[in-house]
């Protein structure tokens, strides 16, 4: 303490720092207390004490004009900040934040050739990561290494992490241990390099303000507590305050731009909390941290209570842990930190027990506890009373209507269509996904007996969602009306047919009747105008969706039933123009486009319309204009639904695999003909014997030309079929698979001897 200021240099989310910090603040009892967090966000403080503010949570704060453009502040239960704000307002003493606003930051983060900032605890840009924060002091300041890792190194542990934890966070309450952090940091700081250009304007300017903070609090109060990261400490400290004078910080500070902001408390989790996810500011294990906040004061027991919640969470996952096994991972814990000289079994002690008494030297089981455990599946809650946008209150009142609380462990959700609050649940998550929150991912894999009716989910809840929510908000402030006007916009932007219709399904999932009129109008617009029938007939299969499985979902998909018909008659009347004289890469693309409108044709079920769709691929499989890709795709549809008889399809394969053909031309044909199904070789003999008699003819050239294009033909064929088809290859011509599978090697005299017995039960006379 000095002239009235008592400065605490701290870790973010370090419990013993906390624990240190509420015994000195209790013995200081200060009249102002200094946080660094965003200066201008003191509005939202009261919320800090309500009872339904339950950590982890963070400040959320962005740009009215960019919502994208956010920042988080996330704070635990045990993080120091956290317990030095609500120790303040339990005891009415004044508390401020002192770092600089988010305007200002924001507007860093706005400038194109801006480095990561330092300052800010977190900051998810458009990947979701989150930039490095130097105040994390045991991974800060890596220019170009972590100076604690000095310390670690002269006080013989691996690593500043481990240092920190050891000497900070996994002791008890630390008697001077202020002083030491604030002469460790002076040290670190006069020894390491300074931060690069922009960035080294930017901290300075930070501290700038900090000062400035601290001598305004100074006016008013005589007692002042500064909480900041142990970096800033040597900043701060009296004789800094003489070196900076008032006029120099304000100078830095004058005219500096800044970006409309508003700011709010939001959920976080000990996912987003955790280094792992990219925060700069994160710590390896928030999940034992917590451990170590709650069982305070209780250094004998922490390991017992540790492998309590070990045994039982590997036992949930069905794997063996005894109470035995937990018994001996507690002595061999205790013994490690005994011969490490350590008071109480920490981390590294407690995890090096785990591996070797319960996990045998397995790896994956301490993937489970380090998921589950170290880092945590906790999210936390803010009150109603927090102010939020009018989407955001909308999407929480379905939330609670519905009984889907958001959660960040990921379950299951598995919903029945024909019941009204599951269909009202699918059309949330659909609602959301057309506004890119991805609450829920729908299992695409698997059939349920309830078919069309089924629908599988896979929810987990993340933090960032409540920026998109605030991005949303500008297309509406209820959620059907934020999700229909972002779809339609979509739709006037989308580059291609397939795209709209693909939103049209999208909106018809999601429950959205006017966003249906307004994109199906987009589409059938596009579609008089549309030149290109493969385009044409890529966009019919999400109509035929809707057509087909509209009614299920209680939507209406009869309004795009004409829409579908007049574009696969406009396709079908251009097809062959449209396939003749591909190259290989386009005949492929144009090979995947029939296949999905054959398909969408046949879920259409119009006989008119499936009429006219076979004669235009009937123009094609008999067209030598057309790709041998094409033409051999066109006739096996055509030869698969009954429209040609076998008479046409063998003289067709006697032209394309006639010796006039050329060989890779003939391939390719073959290609398209055999459509990744050996059903037709293994079961018309004809075909079979045309295609056989065809390669035997090949000469040695020839065959070395079309061999890579058959054997990739062949590789598309289930295993179990190349297993028949190489049978049928050795068996002599004409002969079928079935006779031709080896006899049994029978022991005649061992098959005898079971003859009396089974003459015995089944009543036969020899």
């Amino acid at each position: 303490m000095s002239e009235g200021i008592s400065l605490f240099g701290i870790r973010h989310h370090g419990p013993g720092c906390a624990r240190s910090l509420l015994a000195a603040l209790q013995a200081l009892q200060p009249e102002c207390v200094l946080i660094e967090g965003p200066a201008g966000c003191e509005d939202l403080l009261p919320h800090v004490l309500d009872a339904d503010m339950q950590p982890p949570v963070a400040l959320l704060s962005y740009s009215v004009d960019d919502p994208q453009l956010a920042v988080f502040h996330p704070y635990a239960l045990y993080s120091p900040e956290w317990q030095a704000l609500q120790w303040a307002l339990r005891n009415g003493v004044a508390v401020r934040f002192m770092d600089v606003p988010a305007a200002l930051s924001l507007e860093w983060r706005a400038q194109p050739s801006a480095e990561p900032l330092p300052e800010e605890p977190d900051d998810l840009d458009d990947a979701g990561t989150a930039a490095p924060d130097p105040d994390h002091a045991a991974t800060a300041l890596q220019r170009p290494a972590d100076p604690l890792d000095w310390l670690a190194q002269a006080a013989g542990h691996a690593d500043g992490e481990a240092w920190w934890n050891y000497m900070v966070e996994e002791r008890g309450d630390g008697q001077g241990l202020f002083e030491a952090i604030a002469e460790a940091m002076t040290a670190v700081r006069e020894h390491t390099p300074a931060y690069p250009g922009q960035r080294a304007e930017q901290e300075a300017v930070r501290e700038a303000h900090m000062r400035s903070a601290l001598r305004s609090a100074s006016k008013e109060f005589q007692r002042v507590a500064v909480v900041c990261g142990a970096w800033h400490v040597p900043a701060l400290q009296p004789q800094a305050l003489r070196a900076n004078t008032a006029a120099a910080d304000n100078r830095l500070l004058k005219g500096l731009p800044r970006r409309r902001t508003q700011s709010t408390w939001v959920p976080w989790t000990y996912r987003h909390l955790s280094t792992g996810s990219g925060y700069g500011a994160g710590v390896d294990a928030p999940g034992w941290y917590d451990h170590l906040w709650r069982n305070a004061g209780v250094h004998g027991q922490r390991a017992v209570g540790w492998y309590a919640r070990v045994g039982r969470l590997l036992r949930e996952h069905g794997l063996d842990c005894s109470s035995a096994h937990l018994i001996e991972a507690t002595r061999l814990a205790d013994t490690l930190a005994a011969l490490r000289g350590r008071p109480a079994p920490g981390l590294e002690d407690i995890a090096d027990a785990s591996r070797s008494v319960i996990c045998n030297g397995d790896d994956a089981p301490m993937r489970l506890i380090a998921e589950h455990l170290l880092v945590g599946d906790a999210l936390g809650q803010v009150p109603a009373s927090v102010p939020v946008v009018p989407l955001q209150r909308d999407l929480e009142a379905q939330q609670k209507r519905l009984r889907l609380k958001p959660e960040a462990l990921e379950k299951t959700l598995d919903l029945d269509l024909r019941k009204d609050n599951d269909l009202a649940r699918s059309h949330l998550l659909h609602r959301l996904g057309l506004l890119g929150i991805d609450w829920g991912r729908l299992a695409r894999t698997g059939h349920s007996a309830r078919g069309t009716f089924h629908e599988i989910w896979q929810l987990a809840w993340q933090p960032h969602f409540a920026v998109a929510v605030v991005e949303a908000s500008r297309h509406g402030q209820t959620l059907v009306d934020a999700a229909g006007n972002h779809a339609i916009g979509q739709a006037r932007r989308a580059d291609g047919l397939a795209e709209v219709s693909a939103l049209v399904d999208r909106v018809l999932l999601a429950d959205l009747p006017h966003a249906v009129q307004a994109i199906a109008a987009e589409l059938e617009a596009r579609a008089a105008t549309a030149a290109d029938p493969l385009a044409l007939l890529a966009a019919l299969p999400p109509l035929a969706n809707i057509h087909r499985y509209g009614n299920v979902r209680q939507t209406e998909g009869v309004q795009v039933a004409h829409l579908f018909d007049s574009m696969l008659e406009r396709a079908g009347v251009g097809l062959l123009v449209a396939v003749s004289a591909l190259d290989e890469a386009h005949a492929e693309h144009a090979r995947e486009v029939l296949l999905a409108a054959d398909r969408a044709v046949a879920l259409r079920n119009d006989a008119e319309r499936s009429g006219h769709w076979r004669q235009a691929l009937q123009r094609v499989a008999l067209s030598p204009a057309s790709s041998a890709l094409l033409r051999g795709v066109s006739l096996r549809l055509l030869f698969d639904s009954g429209t040609l008889d076998a008479g046409v399809v063998h003289a067709q394969l006697q032209l394309q695999l006639s010796a006039g053909a050329t060989p890779l031309e003939a391939a390719q044909w073959l290609d398209g003909f055999l459509n990744r199904n050996a059903t037709v070789l293994l079961h018309d003999d004809a075909v079979w014997q045309m295609i056989d008699a065809w390669v035997v003819a090949l000469d040695e050239d020839a065959l070395v030309r079309v061999l890579p294009l058959v054997r990739r033909t062949f590789s598309a064929f289930e295993a179990a079929d190349r297993r028949d088809l190489g049978t049928r290859v050795k068996q002599a011509p004409g002969a079928s698979v079935a006779t031709t599978a080896a006899a049994p090697d029978w022991n005649r005299a061992r098959a005898e001897r079971a003859l009396p017995m089974l003459r015995e039960l089944l009543g036969v006379s020899a």
